[in-house]
């Protein structure tokens, strides 16, 4: 008869094959690739602040090494030295020229203002000289008088004086022995005479003038006194002063 303690601890027991069973279910798991979601939430339960290394390659290659720092790379919008230089001598040039710009404008202000201030003087005695001779005839000698006057004249009042003496002047101081003679009027204690330039450029001043005008004629019994204000234009010719305009004002 046989022993039925040995049957049930031999290898058919049914504990044993439940045990073996087990293990190779077990081994079979172990086995099997696990699956993507199970990867997944392996690696995120992985320990905080744990490097991972890769593994190299199969063939015995290595990954692309990681680019280097920033610093590394070539600095191309960073200035080279030698712009730097080449601006630090523009700079001093650049306020060379402009010193030399405003030298040259202040320089060419106080020239104008120089050669202003001597045509007034040159204009101012021009118009003196020229308001007696210009503002007056006498019918005795009508000719010598226009001639002188015409001489110190230019541009187109020349021309318009010529037509009035001729055509008004002329006929009528003939025909009633006209006699005017100009003066630029002066204080009665012998002070300056009243003139003054109203404006003046290098070439061309405009000047006031304050003329006493005596007329005598067979039309009055006797002469007659006019107060005039002249405004007398002056242009600066190769000849000197010359006036090219008369106004009474």
């Amino acid at each position: 008869m046989a022993n039925p303690t040995s049957r049930t601890r031999g290898a058919g027991s049914p504990a044993r094959r439940t045990m073996t069973a087990a293990a190779r279910a077990a081994a079979k798991r172990a086995g099997r690739p696990a699956r993507p979601e199970r990867a997944a939430r392996q690696e995120e339960e992985a320990a905080p602040g744990r490097t991972l290394l890769a593994e190299p390659l199969a063939d015995g290659r290595q990954d692309p090494p990681e680019p280097g720092p920033f610093e590394d790379e070539p600095e191309e919008s960073a200035p080279s030295r030698g712009a730097g230089r080449n601006v630090l001598v523009a700079v001093p040039v650049l306020v060379l020229v402009a010193a030399l710009a405003v030298a040259a404008v202040l320089g060419w202000q106080y020239r104008q203002g120089r050669q202003a201030e001597q045509a007034r003087g040159a204009a101012l005695a021009a118009a003196r000289q020229a308001a007696p001779i210009v503002l007056s005839y006498d019918y005795r000698h009508l000719d010598r008088d226009f001639t002188r006057a015409r001489a110190l004249l230019t541009g187109h009042f020349r021309d318009q004086y010529d037509r009035t003496t001729k055509t008004v002047v002329a006929p009528t101081a003939t025909t009633y022995h006209g006699v005017v003679k100009a003066t630029v009027a002066a204080p009665a204690d012998g002070g300056a005479p009243a003139v003054c330039v109203v404006s003046a450029t290098p070439d061309k001043a405009v000047v006031l003038l304050f003329v006493n005008q005596v007329t005598e004629s067979t039309q009055v019994a006797e002469p007659r006194l006019d107060l005039n204000r002249v405004r007398m234009t002056l242009t600066r010719t190769s000849a000197g002063w010359r006036v090219s305009g008369v106004d009474a004002l």
